[in-house]
């Protein structure tokens, strides 16, 4: 009887364990969703919309604390954010504050991507300071002399597009692109740098922009929204 009254107790705290890590999860998952950094430590947050996202109601990402909005507008030398034109007219609609991303591509020469974002991206003083994202590496090019020219097609780019636009651009690098080339140290803009839950660190230096939650839910059943904060 002992021995049966022994195991009847293990598996009971056994079970409570196993509960105990199920309602854990769930809390974990559902704060996950809902997590914001504290407006006491970053006052202004935003968000980092694309083709993506799906159709945005801009109205109610501005109810979920969206103080501006960035949009993804030109990839490469030919891609573009089918959403670009649409979220540009909404977010001028309701006078939200915004700007651009240009999605960065090694493999193309920097000449033919200027082309892409003049054509694309309007001259406007009033728009915040344009993004241009590191992400893709040279190394998939597959040819070592775009692998070594890579800082210097990129000094060309962002020189042409801040003549376009007529302000300093923020690079927005990824861990693996920085952990590469070290772009952070080597080339003086303001950075956007990303990691969920936790301040990055990886550029060496301080950050102006970070995405800080990349599946945050919001109003109107907003999922999965990249939510940004700037350094106070």
């Amino acid at each position: 009887m002992g021995r049966t009254r022994r195991k009847t107790w293990r598996w009971r705290i056994a079970g409570l364990v196993l509960l105990i890590a199920l309602v854990g999860a769930v809390w974990g998952g559902w704060r996950a969703l809902h997590w914001q950094p504290p407006r006491s430590e970053y006052p202004v947050q935003g968000v980092l919309v694309g083709e993506a996202d799906g159709d945005v109601d801009f109205t109610a990402l501005r109810a979920t604390g969206a103080d501006f909005a960035y949009l993804e507008a030109s990839r490469g030398a030919s891609g573009r954010d089918a959403d670009f034109p649409r979220n540009l007219d909404a977010v001028g609609a309701i006078g939200l504050p915004h700007g651009v991303v240009h999605a960065y591509d090694p493999c193309v020469p920097a000449e033919r991507q200027t082309a892409n974002f003049v054509t694309i991206v309007p001259r406007d003083a009033t728009t915040l300071p344009p993004v241009i994202a590191l992400d893709k590496l040279a190394s998939e090019c597959g040819d070592p002399v775009i692998e070594a020219a890579v800082e210097s097609e990129l000094t060309t780019f962002i020189n042409q597009v801040e003549n376009h636009v007529g302000q300093p651009v923020v690079l927005k690098i990824a861990p693996t692109f920085e952990a590469r080339y070290g772009i952070a140290t080597r080339i003086e803009r303001n950075l956007w740098l990303e990691r969920d839950f936790v301040q990055p660190d990886y550029a060496g230096r301080p950050w102006t922009l970070w995405t800080a939650n990349t599946r945050l839910m919001g109003e109107g059943n907003l999922t999965g929204l990249r939510w940004v904060v700037v350094q106070p």
